[in-house]
């Protein structure tokens, strides 16, 4: 690796074509200094340790040690890089983010994507370089928007677009104006990562997006029934009051009409 301003990267995957056009974008992205390559993660480990790396772009499988294994290991390091996955599997998302990931980006790599990652790792590195009593970055918004394939191709469910997510197995069926998409993901997990932005536990097959709540109805059996623009959605008792005090604290900040906004 050369050095100079910007960015330091390595590129780990142990399919050569695959990265020798990674290696090829990011030596081309503004803000890029140097870009080393690894085939598999002991030259990658080898690498990290010869010099200073701001940010990995990680494959997730791989013989001997995969990309979750190595990420591992690089979180337990005294000055850790960015982590980026790169990968063709959408389902390791949430658990690529449960290890400290920056992003996830899918095979094939857009440009737009591959320059989106790169502005979260300057913003890691910066905030690694102000050190612990500067203030803290914003928190990256994990799976704001989550990967369905349609037809051979993949396009991004917006998680503003969500009414509600309804559990069907290790998947979620997620409920939008465009229709209903199905995504390899545990309701649970998706909960973990969607309460900060008002979506909320109301029925242990069912995350409700608080916003889109427009009235409660009782159901013939005297049942609680959450009413949105795409149907009705059936409230537990053991939820009930919690969804009502969330509806109440989204109407006195004006939630219904920022999605988004925080609402614990």
């Amino acid at each position: 690796m050369t050095g100079g301003p910007g960015l330091r990267v390595l590129a780990v995957d142990d399919v050569a074509p695959a990265l020798e056009e990674l290696r090829t974008m990011l030596t081309e992205s503004p803000g890029v200094a140097a870009v080393a390559v690894a085939g598999e993660p002991i030259t990658a480990l080898r690498l990290l340790q010869a010099g200073p790396i701001d940010a990995v772009f990680l494959d997730i499988s791989m013989p001997a040690m995969n990309g979750m294994e190595l990420a591992s290991l690089l979180a337990r390091m005294t000055d850790p890089p960015a982590v980026v996955f790169v990968t063709a599997y959408e389902e390791h998302a949430a658990a690529a983010y449960g290890i400290g990931a920056v992003d996830y980006l899918l095979k094939p790599v857009r440009p737009e994507r591959l320059a989106a990652a790169l502005t979260r790792v300057r913003r890691f590195s910066a905030a690694a370089a102000a050190g612990p009593d500067a203030a803290p970055a914003p928190p990256i918004d994990a799976l704001a928007a989550l990967p369905v394939e349609l037809a051979g191709s993949t396009r991004f469910v917006r998680r503003d677009d969500v009414r509600f997510v309804e559990a069907q197995g290790d998947y979620v069926r997620l409920h939008t104006p465009t229709g209903a998409h199905l995504v390899r993901i545990p309701i649970s997990r998706l909960e973990q990562h969607w309460q900060a932005a008002g979506y909320v536990r109301v029925h242990r097959s069912y995350l409700l997006a608080v916003h889109a709540v427009r009235e409660l109805r009782s159901d013939l059996g005297g049942g609680l029934l959450a009413h949105t623009d795409l149907g009705d959605v059936p409230v537990s008792r053991r939820h009930a009051r919690d969804l009502r005090e969330h509806l109440l604290e989204a109407a006195r900040r004006g939630a219904f009409d920022q999605p988004n906004r925080q609402l614990r």
